[in-house]
């Protein structure tokens, strides 16, 4: 058991450390033998647990992809509007991203290291049949118009939030992420719900991200007050 603990220590800190160094560098320039001399582990400890580089960077998509996975299932509530779970997930992956370097790594790692495998499965499929379980039943409860497809929906959601991350990438402004978020929920919502829950669920896009932000501030109080 002792022994066990120590190997996942080793292997949470190669991660660790790999994650930001992959963030800081790039993968492509990243190499091993910094990754070792960040995290504290030796190389041979290092070879034990990843026998490449790229075998490194499939565990770092494989770990972000299991900790966005878990944050969103958390959010699927039976006992809330499926509608309103949609947006909170929205903002809970953007938030993620903002304050977890692992999740952020495993975003740009996604298309570069699972292209080729498809059978690897993505987040963003993750993303899209979490989103069409919930507009199923956004559908049922009447939250949305009649006419809305499900798939067609929980498309067009992944694929803004997709959008979304990739310019807060692009642009080193992930934390105007949920700002541009809650832009994007005020302008389509209109094609979502019918004309009486509009003010609802923009009102809802607008709470969310107000909570997104005071996480954004009391985080950067707690880093400051440790400083």
């Amino acid at each position: 058991m002792v022994r066990q603990l120590r190997a996942e220590a080793t292997r949470s800190a190669a991660l660790r450390a790999a994650a930001d160094l992959f963030l800081r560098v790039g993968h492509a320039t990243a190499t091993l033998s910094q990754v070792s001399a960040e995290s504290g582990v030796t190389k041979g400890a290092l070879y034990f647990h990843f026998a490449s580089k790229e075998e490194l960077a499939r565990a770092l998509v494989d770990e972000g992809r299991e900790r966005v996975t878990a944050a969103c299932s958390g959010m699927v509530d039976s006992r809330s509007p499926a509608l309103e779970s949609v947006i909170g997930i929205t903002y809970s992956v953007l938030d993620l991203a903002n304050t977890d370097n692992l999740v952020r790594i495993m975003y740009r790692l996604q298309l570069e290291v699972d292209a080729p495998d498809p059978s690897r499965g993505s987040v963003f499929a993750t993303w899209q049949n979490i989103f069409s379980h919930l507009f199923e039943r956004a559908i049922e409860h009447g939250d949305v118009i009649d006419s809305l497809d499900a798939e067609t929906a929980s498309c067009l959601v992944s694929e803004m939030l997709s959008g979304v991350l990739m310019v807060a990438e692009g642009t080193a402004r992930l934390d105007g992420a949920a700002v541009r978020m809650e832009q994007v929920w005020h302008t389509i919502l209109p094609s979502l719900v019918p004309p009486a829950k509009l003010p609802y669920f923009r009102e809802f896009a607008s709470r969310s991200l107000s909570s997104f932000v005071r996480r954004q501030e009391d985080a950067r109080a707690e880093a400051d007050a440790h400083s």
